[in-house]
């Protein structure tokens, strides 16, 4: 069994699986599989999620799928309507509304707040000594680093500040989540642990459905 996931750069494609996979596994009776599709950048993601999941909710191996999942970063998107501005009404406006579009109960849609970099500031200890300073006295909170210097810009900032070098979205960002235990990001960030939640019970369900 297996979750297809739709994502919208190279950073989630490289890193992202994995990353779930650790906290997912432990929790089901055998290992869920994640096959990932790259789209470049949100608006194609957006554009061509429902003939994608179409595609693979009717292919013959369809059984095998638990759900077709889209990630996409809260910061960046230029979809929502202009009288919401708070990280909550856009969340569910958006999810609503792009669930809605591909009209499958297979079909799930979730946000990073703001950005999948916001659960690397989880663990500030990841970090080099005077980026970890900074972040340990500002983050306690990630998914609150906002749309005015969201989690990538805030750490490409830092970087150039305090290591004299450029924070590498995908190098250092694979190298990052590697590391990192996603049990801290689940106790610390309310919206992964959301979308962890629902993937679980997705999986269980199908475990159970693949017994009967």
């Amino acid at each position: 069994m297996k979750f297809v996931l739709l994502v919208e750069g190279y950073t989630e494609q490289k890193a992202v699986p994995g990353f779930l996979k650790r906290w997912l596994d432990p929790r089901l009776g055998h290992k869920v599989g994640i096959q990932v599709v790259r789209f470049e950048g949100w608006p194609e993601l957006v554009k061509d999620m429902s003939d994608r999941t179409q595609m693979y909710l009717e292919s013959p191996k369809s059984g095998e799928i638990i759900a077709v999942i889209a990630l996409l970063d809260l910061y960046g998107p230029t979809f929502y309507p202009a009288h919401l501005h708070t990280v909550e009404e856009r969340v569910v406006w958006a999810s609503k509304d792009l669930e809605q579009r591909v009209g499958s109960k297979r079909f799930r849609v979730f946000f990073a707040v703001h950005e999948t970099e916001a659960w690397l500031l989880s663990k500030p200890e990841l970090f080099p000594a005077p980026i970890r300073k900074v972040l340990s006295a500002r983050v306690q909170k990630p998914e609150t680093v906002n749309f005015d210097e969201p989690p990538a810009k805030l750490l490409q900032r830092l970087y150039e500040d305090k290591s004299f070098r450029t924070y590498k979205k995908i190098t250092d960002g694979k190298a990052l989540f590697d590391q990192l235990d996603p049990e801290i990001v689940y106790n610390k960030c309310p919206y992964f642990q959301q979308m962890m939640d629902t993937m679980l019970q997705l999986a269980r369900d199908a475990e159970k459905q693949a017994l009967q």
